[in-house]
This record gives C-alpha cells, sequence and structure tokens, in this order.
C-alpha cells in the first residue's frame, strides 16, 4: 500500500478466515524490517491475532507447513503504484515513493485528508469519490477541488444533483475554516495537526506561508530546517 505521506506498507493477502467475530483477509506486515524479522515466505501458513481485537497483525509463522521451495517474500525496490525507486528514509525503518506530487494513491490520499471532518470538513467526497475525481482529470491538485461544477459532479457514478449540491455547498462553506485546519488539511510532511496550529498562529494566512522565507519558518516552535524545507517544496510543487 501507498500512503498519502509516500510510506510504502507492506500487506499480506490471506486466505479468508474468521477471527473474533470477521472475515480477514488481509493484514499489515508495517515494514520492511518487521517483514524480514518474520521470515515469511510465499504460501506461507502465518499466526493472526487481532490487536485490541480490532487490527488484525501476524505474529509468526508456522515453518512446519512450509511448501518445499517456497521463496522469500521480498519487500519491492519501487513504488508499486508509478515505479518510482523508493528510497529509505534516514534514521527510520520506512521506505518512501519520493514521487510525492505525480504518484496517484498520494494525490487521492491528500484529496481524501483534505476534505476529512477534522481538517475542511468538506461532506460527500470520501474515499471513492477522491480516486473517482482525480481518475477522471477533474482533480489533480487539492485547489482543483474549488474549480469543480455541477456537470463534472454529475459524471461521477452515484452522483444526482443533490450529492453533486451538498459537495459543492460543502467546498463554499470551507472558505470559512480556521486557518489552522487548513494547514493540517494541505499534507505538508511533517506538519501534524499540533505543528500547523503553531504555524497558523505564527504566521496568520496563507499567503503569508506561502512566501514565508526558511529563516523565519525555522524560527517557529517544533519547525526546525526539515519541516521548514517541506513547507518551501510544496508551494513550489504548485500542489
Amino acid at each position: 500500500d501507498v500512503g498519502r505521506m509516500g510510506i510504502i506498507t507492506p500487506v499480506a493477502n490471506l486466505e479468508p478466515v474468521l477471527l473474533s467475530g470477521t472475515i480477514v483477509k488481509r493484514a499489515s506486515l508495517h515494514n520492511e524490517d518487521i517483514m524480514t524479522t518474520l521470515g515469511i515466505h510465499n504460501h506461507d501458513m502465518l499466526y493472526v491475532e487481532k490487536g485490541g481485537e480490532i487490527i488484525p497483525k501476524i505474529t509468526g509463522v508456522e515453518t512446519s507447513q512450509r511448501e518445499p521451495g517456497a521463496m522469500p517474500v521480498r519487500f519491492v525496490s519501487h513504488c508499486p503504484a508509478c515505479a518510482t525507486q523508493l528510497q529509505r528514509v534516514e534514521g527510520e525503518a520506512a521506505w518512501v515513493c519520493p514521487n510525492k506530487y505525480g504518484c496517484p494513491p498520494q494525490i487521492i490520499g491528500r484529496i481524501e485528508h483534505f476534505v476529512g471532518r477534522r481538517m475542511m470538513n468538506i461532506d460527500g467526497i470520501g474515499e471513492e469519490t477522491a480516486a473517482a475525481l482525480y481518475k477522471a482529470g477533474f482533480v489533480n491538485k487539492i485547489s482543483d477541488l474549488y474549480d469543480l461544477t455541477e456537470a463534472q459532479l454529475m459524471q461521477i457514478e452515484g452522483f444526482g444533483p443533490r450529492s453533486a449540491e451538498r459537495v459543492l455547498t460543502g467546498l463554499d462553506a470551507s472558505r470559512n475554516v480556521p486557518f489552522e485546519r487548513v494547514v493540517y488539511a494541505l499534507s505538508i510532511p511533517g506538519v501534524g495537526e499540533t505543528t500547523a496550529k503553531k504555524i497558523a498562529r505564527a504566521v496568520g494566512n496563507i499567503d503569508n506561508l506561502m512566501t514565508y522565507p526558511a529563516e523565519r519558518l525555522e524560527s517557529i516552535e517544533d519547525v526546525g530546517p526539515t519541516i521548514a524545507r517541506s513547507i518551501i517544496e510544496y508551494f513550489e510543487a504548485d500542489v
């Protein structure tokens, strides 16, 4: 799986099994290090449990059931969505796709995050609609949301006049969302909800943020050189 920040998460596809009342077909392997530590081979019999009775996780391998000649599962070297060569995050276990602004799952993920309740709170756009808008060529970057028309929305499967109107009304209402939520909604690498509030208080508005020099960004609490560089690169990329 490719997340909105480009982090690559290996996921095990399982033969369906009933576990704690639900059918489990997939389980996250989290990162390459965990996958390697488990030593999973293709078609292995795995031990799966639910963390907190909710999220399936793999805890081990039953090697006595391993097929003769089975090959170890290897972590990918290129993004499964856009084929860009992956990069290891320094000091971390994560591999990321560096094609931030051209990788479809990252773009769709940012759209979905932007419209979320704690961000811009735009009703009527979920994961499937965000993907459909991108695939139709109507929304290639977040700002394209505000150029959507009723005619375009009506071309999306499942949309009628009422649902299209709901989205357009939500987009219009989002123009009045507090600036701190806007900053968080943008999916700038390294800028979480708490940091977004501090940036918003220091900067004041989006026009200032777009032109703030690095040294002034770095002077904001919790914003060091890495996050300052992320902010500048974000707006240079015109996303």
